[in-house]
């Protein structure tokens, strides 16, 4: 197991260096860091000229990488249009944006996985057809439209939650934004689920484990449950990634200040070190998460050994 980690943990590095480095590539040869500086204001020559030599931008764009990848290692990663350092805007978001994201993998968990195991041990029955037409509908509908209507009705008309997050975004603020955040994921790992738990129903090792004479509770979580989530853990584990990142429409209907919140405003005003940043966390989010589901394959399934 300890070699196996070793080894994903070096395939790493070059998947790191090339996502790092198309971000940089598009977000920097794309656009202009010194015009979106200076808003709508022509900058003077001299005065651009200067910050261009300062931030290295008349460098090739290979040795803007070289040196925007050594600061990153010694924690810097780079200042913010509007003056503050960008590591202390993720010391900022990226707790608020966790919080949200923990909010709605507990959703998937609970919500997704028992939809998935009830429709799943009940196909073709009308809990199954209504469940999936539930599901389908979710994902259907995008998330700023669920988004509002959710906020409309459970914090403006029946006011049971606050419309808005305060900064602080408390667990108990984040409820519902997390249930929006993780709608359209609950629906597919209920779908997955349940396809998982209908087609190993048929298996001969379940069949085995009933003829055995187990009780129902034992051959369900026990058998069926841990061999079907295989395919529910690899969703959920690369979905983490998602969350994180695609939180920009559900900050912005909530008001929250988190990661998709400087995202979104990094986008709008050009800000390069902000966008670059940001995406380079996210991306060693997605290398983690992918690796902690490869090693928990090994907890649900025993057969599987990493050598």
């Amino acid at each position: 197991m300890g070699r196996y980690v070793i080894r994903r943990l070096l395939q790493m590095i070059p998947v790191f260096i090339g996502s790092t480095f198309l971000i940089f590539l598009m977000v920097y040869a794309l656009g202009d860091p010194v015009a979106a500086l200076f808003g709508d204001r022509a900058p003077d020559p001299a005065t651009a000229a200067q910050i261009r030599s300062d931030l290295h931008l008349n460098d090739p764009l290979w040795k803007q990488y070289v040196l925007y990848m050594g600061n990153i290692f010694r924690g810097d990663f780079g200042t913010a249009f509007n003056g503050q350092s960008v590591t202390s805007l993720m010391g900022s978001a990226f707790p608020v944006t966790i919080r949200l994201t923990v909010v709605a993998i507990i959703f998937e968990i609970i919500i997704g996985i028992l939809l998935g195991v009830i429709t799943g041990m009940r196909r073709g029955k009308p809990i199954d057809t209504g469940v999936l037409l539930m599901t389908l509908v979710v994902i259907s509908v995008p998330t700023f439209v669920t988004g509002y209507v959710l906020q409309y009705l459970f914090g403006v008309k029946l006011g049971w939650v606050s419309p808005s997050v305060s900064p602080s975004a408390p667990f108990n603020e984040l409820i519902l934004p997390g249930l929006v955040l993780a709608l359209v994921s609950l629906a597919y790992v209920t779908r997955l689920t349940r396809t998982s738990i209908a087609e190993n129903t048929r298996a001969d090792y379940l069949r085995t484990a009933v003829a055995k004479g187990l009780p129902r509770r034992k051959v369900i979580f026990r058998h069926l449950l841990r061999n079907s989530l295989i395919p529910v853990v690899t969703f959920i584990g690369t979905d983490i990634g998602g969350l994180m990142g695609g939180a920009i429409v559900t900050e912005r209907i909530f008001n929250i200040h988190g990661v998709g919140f400087q995202l979104y405003q990094g986008i709008l005003r050009n800000n390069s070190p902000t966008v670059v940043g940001f995406v380079t966390i996210l991306v060693l989010v997605f290398l983690l998460a992918n690796l902690l589901v490869d090693l928990l394959y090994a907890v649900l399934d025993p057969r599987i050994r990493y050598a």
